[in-house]
């Protein structure tokens, strides 16, 4: 009996190896405003700019960093576009998740012979401070990967931007963990698959119904991870048959398709960052008070004090590889979609699942509360 063999793997991604994530563009209905609340309520500086008053005319953005985190609030200057149509579609939300590579023109051309769709094709803009290499494919939904070379690049941020220099005062927000992708159900696997195929990810971690599940929902999730040293991971979830409706489908429902749940950013002392962030108004979800009576049993000692942690909502679990501490905050705008995470790893890998059910049961009681649940 004649069996089909196998196709071969995809080969690893020597020669354009992801180097990590250079920057996530948000598109929004203000970017002014935007780039003002990110910067008071977490501590970004405003590092750049472009607009009309830089030559660019149908858009203004605002670049934000702190710690190795640029983010961009970019918002249209008219009613028609691209822009304007993805944020009268989905409301603000991630637009474009920016990877680094050695090479654009081999990553792009390596991406679109594994079946990625281009957007855009490589090319280079310069100015005086130098050049800077890009390119775009596009993934699940309206959200795209710009693959971004600056090697020969000194300015702020790129080409067209102007440097501003706006402190935010910074809160301890070090680098990008992960980012969290909601697609719909029955399309995760294809996603994974997607994203093994074209970048040559592995599938670091994977849930189900009996790991991600409360009282009335559930949700299945695939962890993809890549790039130098496993510097780019995106947890991919879709929703899964509960009583009710999940947040992953009220997420899918507000934002009108897949798109970016949540921005998960290290600090290397979350008390620290998260008692700043909340001074400047930050908001997060609370734990129930039960959470920390069954927490000492449950992951040993830490080297947090337990009541601190409590009056600031932060959640600990831990795994084979050490802990972690993490917390999240209420959707950043009106839409119940986006949102951020803070995170503290001490050795561990994962990614809160312990936690999984005191965090499920904080986001329904704000779903009940909007009478979504």
């Amino acid at each position: 009996m004649e069996t089909t063999p196998l196709a071969p793997p995809p080969p690893a991604y020597e020669e354009t190896s992801l180097q990590g994530v250079d920057h996530i563009e948000f598109f929004v209905g203000n970017a002014r405003q935007a780039a003002h609340y990110y910067r008071s309520a977490f501590g970004f500086d405003v590092v750049a700019y472009a607009g009309p008053e830089t030559g660019v005319r149908d858009r203004a953005s605002y670049v934000l960093r702190q710690g190795r985190v640029a983010l961009v609030m970019t918002a249209p200057l008219g009613p028609g576009g691209e822009i304007a149509d993805q944020v009268r579609r989905h409301g603000d939300g991630v637009r474009t998740l920016a990877l680094q590579v050695r090479d654009v023109d081999a990553a792009h051309h390596d991406a679109i012979s594994r079946g990625a769709r281009s957007v855009e094709e490589p090319h280079s803009v310069e100015d005086r401070r130098g050049s800077v290499r890009l390119s775009t494919v596009r993934t699940f939904g309206d959200t795209v990967h710009t693959f971004v070379d600056r090697a020969e690049y000194q300015g702020a941020f790129l080409p067209g931007y102007r440097e501003e220099r706006r402190d935010g005062g910074g809160a301890g927000l070090a680098l990008v963990d992960h980012c969290v992708c909601n697609v719909e159900l029955g399309r995760m696997d294809e996603w994974v698959d997607w994203y093994r195929r074209v970048f040559g990810f592995d599938v670091f971690q994977e849930f189900d119904e009996r790991d991600i599940a409360t009282q009335y929902s559930a949700l299945r999730s695939k962890v993809v991870r890549g790039g130098r040293q496993g510097s780019v991971t995106f947890p991919i979830n879709e929703p899964a048959q509960g009583l009710r409706r999940s947040q992953i489908q009220e997420y899918l429902d507000y934002y009108h398709g897949p798109g970016v749940q949540h921005i998960a950013l290290h600090s290397d002392d979350i008390v620290e960052s998260v008692g700043r962030l909340r001074r400047q108004g930050a908001e997060f979800l609370r734990a129930p008070d039960a959470y920390y009576r069954e927490l000492p049993d449950r992951i040993g000692p830490i080297d947090e004090d337990l009541d601190r942690l409590r009056s600031l909502d932060v959640l600990v679990d831990r795994d084979a590889h050490g802990y972690l501490l993490q917390i999240f905050t209420r959707p950043v705008a009106d839409r119940p979609t986006l949102f951020f995470e803070v995170i503290q790893r001490k050795g561990s890998r994962g990614f809160g699942k312990g936690n999984f059910k005191a965090l499920f049961e904080a986001i329904e009681r704000e779903q009940a509360e909007r009478g979504n649940l």
